[in-house]
């Protein structure tokens, strides 16, 4: 069996791609809000267009593999994981490419209980292929809108990885990190690394607000997004983030390995 094979094999036996636990009722949610411009849903995004929700249904059909048909509006969403494959693909050969330049990059996830060992992976083999992988804003402090009210949250950075925390730290067996569709985080290091003079990330990696907040700002950007997060197929879209990988983005955190292991094989980085 093909590496390709064996990890379209993986997709679906992990729910990763295929039939995923993400439903059509909160992906049709998220259109909805993000056609009437929710910052909940733009999460750094100013679109260029006007997007109606059949607009959207009709990118995350093409996108991701979602169906296409207004009418479906219950039951558990589909990714395509030829559309899944593709977009690793393309994934890892920016990786490669960057890698090759030892360029400076930036890495960061609202999604640290499941994603940050993949992107952790990352970091350190862009590291050890001589990129900077930059930590801006370590420390500094950023109040976020949340369903709970503001909430005053830490950026840091775990073994190269940016996310928020709650001040005081986290108490033993808690999550890594605090989960966060907020573009602030990204804006905040991105402006402290220009403020101190660079340098600046030729790449930014990550998911939610790390992608499109990023992408807003005229950074490269490429990242992994749900069904329920079109902000960042729409970036995709208009031409303000280079790659999306669809897939199911809270499954657990050993389910990603098999990725890992691809993506680092194709951008001759393992």
């Amino acid at each position: 069996m093909s590496n390709t094979a064996a990890l379209r094999a993986h997709l679906l036996g992990a729910g990763l791609a295929g039939v995923v636990a993400t439903t059509r009722e909160a992906s049709l949610r998220s259109y909805r809000l993000f056609a009437a411009r929710d910052p909940r849903m733009l999460i750094g995004i100013d679109p260029e267009r006007a997007w109606d929700q059949r607009d959207l249904i009709d990118l995350m059909a093409r996108s991701c593999g979602v169906s296409a048909d207004p009418r479906h509006t219950v039951g558990r969403d589909v990714i395509d994981p030829e559309l899944t494959l593709a977009a690793l693909g393309a994934f890892a050969d920016r990786l490669g490419e960057v890698a090759r330049r030892g360029a400076s990059v930036l890495l960061g996830t609202g999604h640290p209980h499941r994603l940050l060992d993949f992107y952790a992976a990352l970091a350190d083999a862009l590291s050890a292929a001589g990129c900077t992988v930059l930590t801006p804003a370590q420390g500094r402090c950023v109040d976020i809108t949340t369903r709970f009210g503001l909430r005053t949250y830490n950026l840091e950075y775990a073994r190269g990885v940016g996310l928020v925390r709650r001040p005081g730290g986290e108490r033993p067996g808690c999550e890594p990190g605090a989960h966060t569709h907020s573009p602030l985080p990204v804006r905040l290091a991105l402006a402290a690394a220009a403020d101190a003079g660079g340098p600046l990330p030729e790449l930014v990696i990550g998911d939610h607000g790390w992608v499109c907040g990023a992408g807003q700002l005229g950074f490269e950007a490429v990242g992994l997004a749900d069904t329920d997060d079109p902000a960042l197929f729409v970036g995709q879209a208009e031409g303000r983030v280079s790659v999306v990988v669809p897939l199911d983005d809270a499954v657990r955190a050993a389910y990603y390995r098999p990725l890992t292991r691809y993506v680092l094989n194709r951008a001759c980085l393992s």
